[in-house]
């Protein structure tokens, strides 16, 4: 069924809110936030075990469970945004993440804190998209690619700085305590970016009564926690013990897709509109890469922890130094990168995963040959060239990715590109991990040996995306030439390339 044409506008349509910028920092230190809670438990897990004298396994779900619910989140969670507001949005899900944070700070019991990290988890999953979603209806054209690069930045910079804040307030605040204040630093953060975002994030004027595909979310979120489920769960079995899963949430994903698909053709307002992988210019290659890439980007921080702490000896604060440089660098070219994409493209990105996959395998030699009170120091500069790399590659996909999607699915589309990703880094944390352990384990305890291995899988998953990211160069070369170019006369439908700053603007207000 093909819905009525969209009215096309002009860039002139768009009236620029002058409170842009200062908007879009208040919602990148909250995303920061909520991503770098992803990261910063995983070195204050021994602290949480002595402190509640718990199991492995006990704290290990404070780490598992977040991610779960992060990625049970992120879809729903953009469609009410797009639905509802997402000012509203944005609001309810960074107070609840700041009431919920406190509570992990507070819990008495490990019972309480997994509770209490389950709903982190789904709060910081709420508001992720909606970042993305006001990325693309606050900012146009070249700003949306420096907004974008901001973001990325952000992004980068949560994901590797996690160990080094973590190690960091350990070191001031001690042991068995001192993993609370991991949790109770984003109250005072929280409580100021509520009140700074309540001020200066428009809201929209909803014009119609919205329609949500509860049963859509349904089957989506069923399908996403049978993925996740065993993932999360890898270091302690759950992939051997839960295998299970894995085929009853391909029956749900099949389901789900052909249920969206009934939506569409019904006229309704899908969870997901599938037309934005099959119609919609750039979204589906960008998509993919960005899942693949995460595969092998979020798996490699656990292996490092486990290398320099337990192989070489660290302290968490001189594991997460460690790791420094590919931060620093990603922070740097995220924001360089914001600024070129609208004039290189895909090109950024096919530069930058060749600088990670150099970066990776550079550190992989430095760390075999390097003795271990050196190797930390010597792996620097390699880590710089893959942060450097990974700064071109996060932050103009998510622009490449997003651009042509119209701004009333920004939210919804925001959220199934970070589920992607929240998948590929489940698997990614698995595999990697697991090459890991299973190297030191046939290897008689070699961490060398160990973290050659986990490293040569994050450099091969690397270049699956680098090839990704070619094969949608070739083709956006072949789309600038002409070839298979669409019909300049036929109307536009809703989902089939229509750019979001050519979408009929919104009107905004602030409350």
């Amino acid at each position: 069924m093909t819905s009525a044409p969209v009215r096309r506008g002009t860039e002139e349509d768009h009236t620029p809110d002058p409170r842009r910028w200062r908007a879009l920092w208040v919602t990148l230190a909250a995303g920061f936030m909520t991503l770098l809670d992803v990261s910063i438990v995983s070195v204050a897990l021994p602290s949480i075990q002595q402190g509640l004298a718990t199991n492995p396994a006990g704290a290990q779900w404070v780490v598992s469970g977040y991610a779960l619910t992060f990625g049970l989140a992120l879809v729903p969670a953009g469609r009410l945004g797009d639905a509802f507001g997402r000012r509203r949005m944005f609001l309810i899900a960074l107070t609840a993440f700041v009431a919920f944070s406190a509570l992990c700070g507070a819990a008495p019991t490990i019972e309480l804190l997994v509770v209490a990290r389950l709903l982190q988890g789904f709060a910081a999953g709420s508001l992720a998209p909606q970042n993305s979603g006001l990325i693309q209806s606050l900012f146009r054209g070249a700003e949306r690619g420096r907004a974008f690069g901001f973001f990325g930045a952000t992004v980068g910079i949560s994901t590797a700085a996690g160990p080094i804040v973590g190690g960091l307030l350990l070191a001031a605040f001690g042991e068995p305590d001192g993993w609370r204040w991991i949790f109770y630093v984003n109250v005072p953060i929280g409580v100021l970016a509520v009140v700074l975002a309540a001020r200066l994030l428009p809201s929209a004027q909803s014009r119609e009564r919205p329609h949500i595909d509860w049963t859509g979310a349904l089957l989506l979120g069923g399908a996403v926690l049978a993925l996740l489920l065993p993932l999360v769960q890898a270091e302690s079995g759950g992939v051997r013990e839960l295998w299970w899963l894995f085929p009853i949430g391909a029956v749900l994903g099949a389901v789900f897709l052909w249920w969206e698909r009934r939506e569409v053709r019904h006229g309704a307002e899908p969870l997901f509109d599938i037309r934005l992988v099959t119609e919609t210019s750039g979204y589906a290659p960008g998509a993919l890469l960005g899942l693949v890439y995460f595969t092998g980007f979020s798996g490699v921080w656990i292996v490092f922890a486990q290398f320099f702490q337990a192989g070489l000896g660290y302290t968490p604060l001189q594991s997460g130094l460690s790791v420094t440089a590919f931060a620093v660098g990603s922070a740097g070219s995220a924001v360089v990168a914001g600024r070129l994409v609208e004039r290189f493209g895909r090109r950024l990105t096919v530069f930058g995963l060749s600088l990670v996959g150099v970066g990776i395998a550079a550190t992989a030699a430095v760390l075999v040959l390097v003795p271990g009170e050196s190797a930390g120091f010597a792996a620097a500069p390699a880590l710089l060239v893959g942060g450097i790399g990974g700064g071109f590659v996060i932050s103009p996909n998510i622009t490449m990715t997003l651009r042509n999607v119209p701004v009333r699915m920004a939210g919804s589309a925001g959220g199934a590109l970070q589920t992607g990703q929240r998948v590929g880094a489940a698997v990614g944390t698995a595999v990697v991990a697991g090459v890991f352990y299973g190297v030191l384990g046939a290897a008689g305890e070699s961490y060398r040996a160990a973290i050659a291995g986990a490293l040569g899988v994050a450099v091969l998953t690397t270049l699956v995306a680098l090839g990704v990211g070619i094969h949608d160069l070739r083709n956006e070369r072949r789309r600038a030439d002409g070839v298979g170019a669409p019909d300049p006369d036929a109307p536009d439908t809703r989902g089939e390339g229509v750019r979001a700053e050519d979408e009929t603007p919104h009107h905004v207000s602030h409350d």
